[in-house]
């Protein structure tokens, strides 16, 4: 299935803005499928110190260019970094392709690593949305009986990305016209109050798994309906005590709590834009260049993110997901205006072998929050 709408790295660059609509992304272990293997739940987990599960997103796209799309080998290439070098032991593996996803899960699955699935078809009727996610829950209950183990999120903050919630016709007029306050709250609020147990309900038809939705911090969910509490969370406090203020909210559910993205741009003030870091790329000119007199720095993530990561492994919560492992559409230049990985939120630097376009043999190379987060993970990993 196949959407004609916008890739979740396209809408946190704000590429959109200026090339419009664009395709949305993202074999299964061998064997014959069997009865589930039997897991842990999430339940049990949260008995142990520190976080069950560390780990990275991993976007299965078509990709916004020739040569930045999903591609099998460089996958593999990528799980095997995921799990080697950065010492994750889980991964989110998200788009719209099914097939992509899939075959992600099934080889992030083979390679040890916990898996969670997470469908994003945006800018479609509903209908079309909950079909996707039943296809792509088919495909992680088919991972589940195989032994793997696996989460399945019902998709990502719906207000956004499900049309008819907010006036707009994509996540960007939808994120404008809310900041300009063109919306109805309690309106948006009656929708989702419908739309996300309907999600819920048809994961649960297809998935017997652990279920879970991809809230964006201080969306109001109904909890009681999923198995994880799970949220998008970008927030900066200078004193740690505000995130544990502002998290501690989510254990009134008895539930595990995940943070199922979080992390911070590459350059100086980058945490206290928070979400909103990535627009701070002018897409308006013929070639898209960095807004204002931002610097670089690439300490500043990684300090963010070792901090953050501390906070949540002393919170004791289910599992925490950086964003993301690469962006490819957001190559880093040498030259400070055109270099679109400063509001990249990835770990690793895209580097495109042409200047203006990129190619089938574009490589990343690790930032310093990458090796800053495999030296928490590795660490973490071994006192758990």
């Amino acid at each position: 299935m196949r959407n004609e709408g916008m890739t979740r790295g396209r809408f946190l660059t704000g590429a959109a803005a200026a090339a419009g609509a664009a395709a949305l992304a993202g074999p299964v272990l061998s064997g014959t499928p069997a009865a589930a293997a039997p897991q842990p739940g999430p339940e049990r987990a949260t008995a142990r110190r520190g976080l069950t599960y560390r780990g990275v997103m991993y976007e299965c796209a078509d990709g916004d260019a020739p040569g930045i799309g999903w591609n099998r080998t460089r996958m593999r290439s990528d799980l095997r970094s995921i799990k080697r070098a950065l010492h994750a032991n889980s991964v989110v593996v998200y788009g719209t392709g099914v097939e992509r996803m899939a075959a992600t899960a099934a080889e992030a699955a083979e390679q040890g690593l916990h898996v969670w699935l997470q469908p994003r078809l945006a800018d479609v009727p509903e209908r079309q949305i909950l079909d996707h996610l039943a296809e792509t829950g088919r495909q992680a209950e088919r991972l589940r009986r195989q032994g793997a183990r696996v989460y399945l999120s019902v998709g990502c903050e719906f207000v956004l990305f499900v049309p008819g919630i907010v006036p707009g016709d994509d996540a960007l007029e939808r994120v404008e016209n809310m900041l300009k306050g063109n919306w109805d709250p309690e309106k948006a609020q009656r929708k989702l109050d419908r739309l996300i147990p309907s999600a819920a309900r048809t994961a649960r038809r297809v998935f017997h798994g652990p279920v879970t939705y991809g809230a964006a911090h201080e969306d109001v969910v109904d909890w009681s309906l999923f198995d994880i509490v799970s949220v998008n969370y970008y927030s900066y406090f200078a004193d740690p005590r505000g995130y544990f203020k502002e998290l501690d909210p989510y254990r009134k559910w008895g539930k595990p709590v995940a943070i199922t993205e979080c992390g911070t741009c590459t350059f100086r003030g980058a945490p206290e834009a928070g979400g909103m870091g990535w627009n701070t790329i002018d897409y308006s000119k013929p070639k898209p260049e960095v807004r204002g007199d931002l610097r670089r720095s690439e300490r500043t993530q990684a300090r963010y993110l070792s901090q953050i990561l501390g906070v949540f492994e002393r919170m004791n919560l289910h599992a925490a997901m950086v964003y993301e492992f690469v962006s490819p559409q957001s190559p880093h230049r040498r030259e400070r205006r055109y270099d679109l990985d400063m509001a990249s939120y990835s770990l690793t630097k895209a580097i495109w072998k042409t200047e203006d376009a990129p190619t089938a043999r574009w490589h990343w190379e690790p930032k310093e929050s990458f090796h800053a987060v495999a030296e928490h993970f590795a660490r973490a990993g071994r006192t758990a």
